[in-house]
């Protein structure tokens, strides 16, 4: 398997590390929305969320926490974006969380996804009684 994320825990790909954990490693987008966006990525190769161990949540979440804050005051951002693609939009099939300052006027508009309501109030009822019963506890 080859993949570029792997390749810069290993070192054998370049990259700005910010910040390397036991099972983590954060380094700067080398296609960034601003400067300062951080991706935050496992050590291990895992594909999407639902991939990862949930004994490694924590931890991966922790750092995003943190990271969030130091990119934050590294920039003098206003706030930040904090972002996971599974699959569709997923540039590396490898996951990453990005952690995007922002500042009002940025220019990021957010998602131009096309927003779909639900076709009835029943609609809505059944999509969340879905959700629910798929949900794994």
């Amino acid at each position: 398997m080859n993949c570029v994320f792997c390749d810069i825990v290993s070192g054998k790909v370049p990259a700005e590390i910010v910040w390397r954990g036991d099972s983590a490693v954060a380094f700067l987008d080398s296609r960034p929305l601003f400067p300062g966006h951080v991706l935050l990525i496992p050590a291990g190769h895992v594909q999407t969320l639902a991939d990862l161990p949930g004994v490694e949540i924590p931890a991966l979440f922790e750092a995003a926490q943190k990271l969030e804050r130091a990119v934050v005051a590294a920039v003098s951002a206003e706030g930040s974006f904090v972002a996971i693609n599974n699959r569709v939009s997923q540039s590396v099939p490898h996951l990453h969380i990005h952690i995007v300052p922002r500042r009002k006027g940025d220019g990021l508009k957010g998602f131009f996804w096309p927003r779909r309501n639900y076709e009835s109030d029943e609609h809505l009822r059944q999509t969340a009684a879905a959700i629910r019963s798929a949900m794994i506890v």
